[in-house]
């Protein structure tokens, strides 16, 4: 049996092995990024908002204030699906909108403090459990762990 199989399609039998380190590298990051993310978000706290909702809750208290338009682009999604996620943000009282200060047109989207406050308690949640896995690996693990999160970053983020 190959030590580099990836996984079985469900309902069809065949195996996907993968062979070309760099396709193994994309196979294996992706893998491990999706469980992550699955493990972070079983360990969510309840919450009045949703992952989409969150995440652009995120990008606001990342990247600070941004029009509508600048956050559907960050996050990738339509800008009519971005105003419904603001309007429900702000009708929870987690964003503040303002006038644009250089084109009326246009207002500025914040994290409001309520929403500031839903932040922690998120992050909390999450980086509890991950730093107990965390404080479990050598410090050289952790240094690499921090660099391959930089680069993470740079790969999500390039062309926003």
């Amino acid at each position: 049996m190959p030590t580099n199989l990836v996984d079985s399609l469900p309902g069809v039998g065949t195996v996907c092995v993968v062979t070309d380190p760099e396709a193994r590298l994309a196979s294996d990051l992706s893998l491990a990024v999706l469980r992550l993310a699955r493990q972070l978000r079983f360990r969510r706290p309840d919450s009045p908002v949703s992952l989409s909702q969150l995440s652009a809750l995120s990008t606001l208290d990342k990247d600070g204030p941004m029009t509508p338009g600048a956050l559907a682009i960050r996050e990738r999604v339509r800008p009519p699906s971005m105003t419904r996620v603001i309007a429900s943000l702000a009708e929870l009282g987690f964003v503040d909108r303002c006038a644009h200060p250089d084109d009326g047109r246009q207002v500025l989207v914040s994290v409001s403090p309520q929403g500031h406050e839903l932040m922690e308690v998120e992050r909390r949640a999450s980086q509890e459990w991950l730093q107990q896995r965390l404080a479990q690996l050598a410090p050289a693990e952790r240094k690499t762990l921090l660099a391959a999160a930089d680069l993470m970053f740079a790969i999500v983020d390039e062309g926003t």
